[in-house]
C-alpha cells in the first residue's frame, strides 16, 4: 500500500465532530458509520484473509480462496451483518461492535436464517440426500468503552425463557437447548488479545486492531 493509500485509511477510522443539537442521534450514527468503514475495509480479499488468518490461527495465502456472500439486500439492515464468508466450507460471519449487547446471538440467528435460505435456494430441501451447509462462526470485533474480558462465549439459549418445570422433566431435558448458536466476541481494546494483534500480517489488519482503529 503507498503513502496516499495509507493516509486515505488512517483519515477513514476519523471521527468527525458533531453540532451539540445532533449529540442525540450520533451513538446511532457512529455506529452505522463504524460498520460501514468496517464493510469497506474488509470487503478487499487480501485484507480479510489477513483478518481471518489473524483470528482463526490460520496461514491461508490465496485470497481468491474467499467467497464473500454478505447479504446486501434492504430487507436485511435492520439486522445488518458487517461482512461474512466462505472459505474451506466454513461460513464466517465478523461483526464489528462499539456497544455490548447481549442480544447478538439473536440477531445472528435471524441473519444466518436468511443467508441459508440463500445458499440453498437451488436445493430440494424435502429429498432424501442430505443437503450439506457450510459450519458457521460468528465473531464480534469490539472496542467499546464497558469493560469486558479478552474472549467473552455469547450462547443464544441464555436469552431463552425457560421454565424450571421443563429443566426438571428427564424426556425435555435431553433434548435442550433444541436450538442453540454460540458468538465469540473478542475484545480488540489496548492490552486484549495482544496475540491477535501480533497475528496481523496485512496494513488494514493491523491499523484496523490498533487502539486508535474505530474509535
Amino acid at each position: 500500500m503507498n503513502k496516499t493509500g495509507k493516509n486515505e485509511l488512517q483519515n477513514s477510522f476519523q471521527t468527525e465532530t458533531v453540532p451539540a443539537e445532533a449529540a442525540q442521534v450520533q451513538p446511532h450514527a457512529n455506529r452505522i458509520y463504524k460498520a460501514r468503514i468496517f464493510e469497506m475495509l474488509f470487503s478487499d480479499k487480501k485484507e480479510l484473509l489477513g483478518l481471518y488468518n489473524a483470528t482463526g490461527k490460520t496461514n491461508y495465502t490465496d485470497p481468491e480462496l474467499l467467497e464473500i456472500n454478505t447479504l446486501e439486500n434492504a430487507i436485511y439492515m435492520a439486522m445488518h451483518n458487517d461482512i461474512s464468508f466462505i472459505i474451506d466450507s466454513r461460513l464466517s460471519l465478523y461483526e464489528h461492535q462499539s456497544t455490548y449487547s447481549p442480544n447478538l446471538p439473536l440477531r445472528y440467528l435471524m441473519y444466518i436464517a436468511d443467508l441459508y435460505s440463500v445458499l440453498t435456494r437451488k436445493e430440494n430441501l424435502y429429498r432424501h440426500k442430505a443437503v450439506m451447509i457450510p459450519v458457521p462462526f460468528f465473531v464480534i470485533f469490539y472496542n467499546g468503552e464497558e469493560q469486558l474480558p479478552d474472549r467473552v462465549l455469547l450462547p443464544l439459549s441464555d436469552l431463552f425463557k425457560t421454565p424450571e418445570s421443563f429443566l426438571n422433566n428427564e424426556e425435555y431435558k435431553e433434548l435442550y437447548p433444541a436450538l442453540e448458536l454460540k458468538a465469540l466476541l473478542l475484545n480488540i481494546n489496548p492490552g486484549h488479545n495482544q496475540e491477535l494483534m501480533n497475528s496481523c500480517k496485512t496494513v488494514t489488519c493491523s491499523h484496523y486492531l490498533s487502539p486508535k482503529a474505530l474509535k
